[in-house]
């Protein structure tokens, strides 16, 4: 199988993890927020927002490179 067909399931995988970690991380923001720390909350779900803004375009994408030819 040549490299450039394992491209998208690559980027598919990449992407499944990316999400994965966007849940763990919103996960600790809310502990830290009930915590006292509300601050550092909102600043962490403010990063959050650019992995939400990309998704539908990541996906978007994904589907492009995973049809076939």
């Amino acid at each position: 199988m040549p490299s450039s067909d394992l491209l998208p399931s690559l980027l598919y995988k990449i992407n499944e993890n990316q999400l994965a970690l966007e849940a763990a991380i919103l996960e600790l923001s809310n502990w830290v927020e009930q915590h006292g720390s509300p601050e550092v909350a909102d600043n962490v779900r403010g990063a959050l927002d650019t992995i939400d803004q990309n998704e539908e375009f990541i996906k978007l994408t994904l589907a492009v490179l995973m049809a076939p030819e």
